[in-house]
This record gives C-alpha cells, sequence and structure tokens, in this order.
C-alpha cells in the first residue's frame, strides 16, 4: 500500500500462532510488534459460546485498556468486537498476568481523545479509518 501516513507491518506473526506464542512464552514473544504492545483478549464467542482469543494493539488510558476494532480498515467490524457487544465480560493477558475486563464502546463524546491516544501508539489507524465508511470502534477494557 502507497497510502500517505501507512507504515506497512511485518506480518511474521499474526493470528492463531501469535496468540499460541504468547501464551507459551507469556508474552516473552508476541508482547512486542512492530513497534507497539499487544495484549490478548478472550472473549465468548456469541454463537457457539467458546472462548475466542485474539492478539490486538493496545494503549493505556489511566487503569483502563484502549483497544480498536479496526480490522485494517474492512467494511465488517472483528468478530471479537462483535463478540464484546453480546457479552462485555471477557479476559485480557498482558505479559504473564491475566485478568478481568468489562469492555464497553468509547462514547462519542470521549473518542476523540481516545482515538488521538490510540493514533499515538498506531498511527495506521488514521489510515484504516479512510478504509472504510464505517466508524471504527474504539473500546475500552476496564479491569472488574
Amino acid at each position: 500500500m502507497n497510502e500517505p501516513g501507512y507504515r506497512p507491518p511485518d506480518l511474521s506473526l499474526v493470528g492463531a500462532p501469535h496468540v499460541a506464542r504468547y501464551e507459551e512464552t507469556d508474552g516473552e514473544v508476541g508482547y512486542e510488534w512492530n513497534g507497539t504492545h499487544i495484549l490478548l483478549l478472550t472473549t465468548t464467542g456469541r454463537k457457539t459460546g467458546r472462548s475466542r482469543t485474539s492478539a490486538l494493539i493496545y494503549g493505556r488510558d489511566g487503569a483502563d485498556y484502549l483497544v480498536v476494532a479496526s480490522a485494517g480498515g474492512a467494511a465488517k467490524h472483528p468478530a471479537w468486537y462483535l463478540n464484546l457487544r453480546a457479552n462485555p465480560e471477557a479476559v485480557i493477558q498482558v505479559k504473564a498476568q491475566r485478568f478481568r475486563v468489562t469492555a464497553r464502546t468509547a462514547t462519542t463524546a470521549e473518542r476523540p481523545r481516545l482515538w488521538g491516544l490510540a493514533t499515538e501508539y498506531w498511527p495506521n489507524y488514521d489510515v484504516y479509518q479512510t478504509r472504510t465508511s464505517r466508524v471504527i470502534p474504539l473500546v475500552v477494557l476496564s479491569p472488574s
């Protein structure tokens, strides 16, 4: 891609292999990725009821963790976000620490400030937003 502001990520460790290596090493492999940090988010599948784990870029806002449901600017929301909308109770792993969180989508009022934080740690989010007509959700994960 030759989009202004877009930095192609190294995709050598993504998806299920990324999750597996992160879990196997308590984040020693997979926590740092393309100059940013990764957490594991485990949701409950809205259709299957099974646990689903995704490796996601994250940032912080005080005690809260921020993740962005960008799917690289795809037309549809990622499955993990749809799962959180159906059941906001989830588990995250940050390196070796695992804990419960409650998820919520950032409000219209707080989104600009939080989006600014998110684009500081992953500037590509601005490009992803230009690729889709949907408003990309920014999710606040609060430890419960």
